[in-house]
């Protein structure tokens, strides 16, 4: 994954290398992939993928599987558009259906709400990845980011850090070690 365009809010890079691993755990936040327009009538809720977001939920997944990161944990906003990205995802990552939970908490959620839910229900994982929406997500990221900001976290967009924790109740904002950024149209 590279880093994609970013707004440099702060002066400090992001960090090479951090604490002891053995305590680290990473946390990767993805917007949903790219979701058709509402139909007249329809709920915000019931929005299905595009064509592109039927295109980009995998290959971004394959990004992630070629680089190792495998999340232990999904949670999803239930909306469709969002966890059908989440299950596309999955199934590229080979990640069991059994380990994606839903939770409505994550729908149109600020960054203090998706904080709320990765400290609930991270349990023991090692890698929990997070699928949600913007502006909360992109804001969510850069809370938690200790080095540069991205702008936005466009559709289907990946950031993922690491996290000095015994615990996901210890998580805490500017503490995201090793970010990374990747958008489907970020040509690697």
């Amino acid at each position: 994954m590279s880093t994609g365009k970013q707004n440099r809010h702060k002066e400090h890079e992001l960090e090479a290398s951090g604490p002891d691993t053995a305590a680290m755990r990473r946390l990767t936040l993805v917007r949903h992939a790219k979701a058709d327009t509402p139909l007249s009538g329809q709920q915000d809720w019931d929005r299905v993928l595009d064509r592109r977001g039927q295109h980009d939920a995998p290959e971004m997944a394959r990004r992630l599987r070629s680089r190792k990161l495998k999340p232990d944990l999904i949670l999803s906003s239930p909306a469709v558009r969002a966890l059908s990205t989440a299950s596309i995802m999955a199934r590229e990552l080979k990640v069991p259906a059994d380990r994606i939970a839903q939770d409505e908490r994550l729908y149109l959620a600020d960054p203090k709400r998706i904080l709320e839910v990765v400290h609930e229900l991270g349990g023991d994982a090692k890698h929990v990845m997070v699928f949600a929406h913007n502006p909360g997500i992109t804001d969510c990221a850069n809370r938690l980011s200790a080095g540069d900001h991205i702008d936005t976290l466009p559709t289907c967009g990946v950031f993922t850090a690491c996290f000095a924790l015994d615990d996901w109740s210890q998580l805490a904002w500017e503490s995201g070690i090793e970010a990374e950024f990747d958008y489907p149209r970020n040509r690697v």
